[in-house]
């Protein structure tokens, strides 16, 4: 129990660190990723208006294991982001390791054509 919550809080802390540099518009949105046990979930947010444009997440991508399906919801959310006129993001890994599934969706969604 106890080192659940250090690792929250140690992830919280580094979140923090990040948002501080880190901020959306509606021109250049905020790719903000989340991570839990079953499913990643991300969204594009413009911080100014405090609007989540769109969003996508594992729970509905196609595939057969963890990375693939994150690598899925991340093109499916570059299709939306290019669809709304949205070439350019600031990526926001929320806390957590730039490594398997958080860098499966950026790559995705680097791959349906977002700009980070």
């Amino acid at each position: 129990m106890k080192n659940t919550r250090v690792k929250t809080e140690k992830r919280d802390r580094r979140h923090n660190r990040i948002r501080a540099k880190v901020s959306g518009t509606a021109t250049k949105p905020r790719l903000s990723v989340y991570r839990s046990n079953k499913y990643v979930y991300a969204q594009l947010i413009d911080d100014e208006r405090g609007v989540t444009i769109a969003a996508s997440s594992t729970k509905t991508a196609s595939g057969k294991g963890m990375l693939e399906k994150a690598k899925n919801a991340g093109v499916t959310l570059a299709k939306t982001a290019t669809g709304l006129k949205v070439k350019k993001v600031v990526f926001d890994r929320g806390g957590f390791i730039y490594t398997g599934r958080v860098r499966a969706l950026a790559e995705g969604a680097r791959e349906g054509g977002l700009e980070f």
